[in-house]
């Protein structure tokens, strides 16, 4: 029996409630966890003789606002989520694990003492995403700026986003203003490369290829 076999038998046993359901695909387990146990779950997957998952390979945030809308089959559960990915060097197995937050406020536990490399998974993903981190040490915006305004992977966040970063030569600094798009008028451009018996036909409009005009 494979490890991921054994743990699809044990872990519900050894999770409880806080497992939600388990699911087996492509070589991966799959894991609803519910969102409060978040930390404990980890530490169990961490420190158990049967899981020893000593590394965490990802952790990201996800928005399904949208998922599922063209097919016919929209998500049913919640707006937000966190997604982290787990390896066991021990087992040579890896486990997914999926936590479902409050839309109103997505928002769960940190777990940065059980694998502190989520340090900065977890400063993206509240940058990216708006998602709290409960007792982070640091939790500051990784990838846009201090003043940035709002989180650039929601699905309503606009392409162009809320403001603009300008140089002000009254004040002799830079500020931040509502962004100005100004629309662009794409014209398409065609290469016409007609040819015939290897010899370029003269195409009419086109310029004489000698250049005498004749």
């Amino acid at each position: 029996m494979s490890h991921l076999s054994l743990l699809a038998k044990t872990l519900p046993d050894l999770l409880g409630p806080a497992l939600k359901s388990l699911s087996e695909d492509i070589g991966e387990l799959t894991l609803e966890i519910n969102a409060p146990d978040i930390v404990r779950v980890c530490r169990t997957l961490h420190d158990h003789e049967n899981c020893k998952f000593d590394q965490l390979i990802d952790l990201c945030g996800m928005d399904y606002s949208t998922y599922g809308t063209e097919g016919g089959k929209a998500w049913k559960g919640s707006r937000y989520a966190v997604v982290y990915h787990l390896l066991s060097m021990d087992y040579n197995s890896r486990i997914r694990l999926r936590v479902q937050l409050d839309p109103s406020h997505p928002a769960v536990d940190s777990i940065i003492g059980i694998w502190p490399v989520s340090d900065w998974f977890e400063r993206e993903a509240f940058d990216l995403y708006g998602i709290v981190f409960n007792n982070h040490p640091d939790l500051r915006r990784l990838l846009t700026d201090y003043g940035f305004i709002g989180h650039p992977f929601r699905k309503d966040f606009p392409l162009s986003g809320n403001v603009e970063m300008t140089y002000d030569e009254q004040h002799g600094r830079v500020v931040y203003r509502p962004v100005t798009v100004e629309e662009r008028v794409l014209v398409p451009r065609t290469i016409r490369t007609d040819t015939f018996a290897g010899t370029r036909r003269n195409i009419p409009g086109d310029p004489p290829e000698n250049g005498s005009g004749r």
